[in-house]
């Protein structure tokens, strides 16, 4: 009965080069409650690569103890056609995703600079927020074409159509062409 103390590194080195592929999942499993890692096992190959047990016993029956290696192999070799077709997918994906955030970013940025303009501005009146208000809708609209095609999440357009909302809101509060709360006239 020989004993051999052996990592999983050692136990992937031994197997003959033909036969050795890059393992897909590999799973360590448990069979005694003591097993440890780092234990020595005295230890056959039975039952084919990957599962180990000890040797007969007086009775003829085998007792496993220690560590199980499950390992699934694939074959190696050339990439099916899905696979490549579908990195081809990806990276279309990625550069349309990245412009169409891009563009919404821009249009964005274009209506908080008018806001801070606006805002900065001394002799400011009501019309000025005409044009903004048309740069806040194509920044919508930017917002929730990228949220429609997947590349932001719909909570993240929300939140930047509020964020826009909001600026524009304190900005006709600041100039005192909107009042909060302010109960409509009478129609008597």
């Amino acid at each position: 009965m020989a004993t051999a103390t052996f990592s999983l590194s050692s136990l992937y080195a031994s197997i003959p080069s033909p036969a050795r592929v890059t393992p897909n999942s590999l799973a360590l499993r448990a069979v005694s409650s003591r097993a440890r890692l780092s234990a020595s096992y005295a230890a056959l190959p039975i039952g084919g690569f990957g599962s180990w047990a000890v040797p007969s016993t007086s009775s003829g029956r085998r007792r496993r103890r220690g560590l199980e290696v499950v390992c699934e192999a694939t074959k190696t070799g050339r990439q099916p056609d899905s696979v490549k077709k579908r990195e081809r997918q990806n990276d279309r994906h990625r550069i349309r995703n990245h412009a169409r955030k891009a563009e919404m970013r821009t249009r964005m940025k274009k209506v908080l600079k008018a806001l801070e303009k606006l805002r900065k501005k001394a002799d400011a009146q009501p019309e000025d927020i005409i044009q903004i208000e048309k740069w806040i809708s194509e920044a919508y609209k930017a917002i929730d074409k990228t949220v429609k095609v997947g590349a932001m999440h719909r909570n993240t357009g929300n939140h930047r159509k509020s964020l826009l909302a909001r600026r524009k809101k304190t900005i006709e509060i600041l100039r005192g062409w909107y009042v909060p709360n302010a109960e409509p006239a009478a129609t008597s």
